[in-house]
């Protein structure tokens, strides 16, 4: 196993066990190779929830770019709602995990086909 599928199956446990979401594996991985080097970049891998700049990279650079959602106030609310299930006191809170509930919050797994 690599690298990359141990992550892969770290984020999966963080969705079951965190979030109680039972996670679609070809789903996951797609978004997680979506997310390219970050993944192994301790910093990178992970979304500073309380730092309003790393909130505006995720919107920005994921929601508005990668799903092509237009800006609204709903994109700031589906990032505040994923945040609260992942946990606010939740020190890790992967990105890769962030982007796949979010992917499936806007019903945009088509991205990835």
């Amino acid at each position: 196993m690599g690298r990359r599928d141990e992550l892969i199956e770290r984020y999966a446990g963080d969705l079951r066990n965190k979030c109680g979401i039972e996670p679609d594996m070809a789903l996951l991985t797609k978004v997680t190779i979506g997310c390219g080097p970050s993944i192994y970049d301790a910093d990178a891998a992970t979304v500073a929830a309380t730092q309003p700049h790393e909130l505006e990279t995720v919107k920005r650079g994921y929601l508005i770019k990668k799903l092509g959602l237009p800006n609204g106030p709903e994109l700031d609310q589906a990032i505040d709602t994923v945040i609260e299930v992942y946990g606010r006191s939740e020190r890790n809170k992967y990105r890769a995990v962030v982007y796949y509930m979010l992917c499936r919050h806007f019903g945009k797994e088509s991205v990835y086909a």
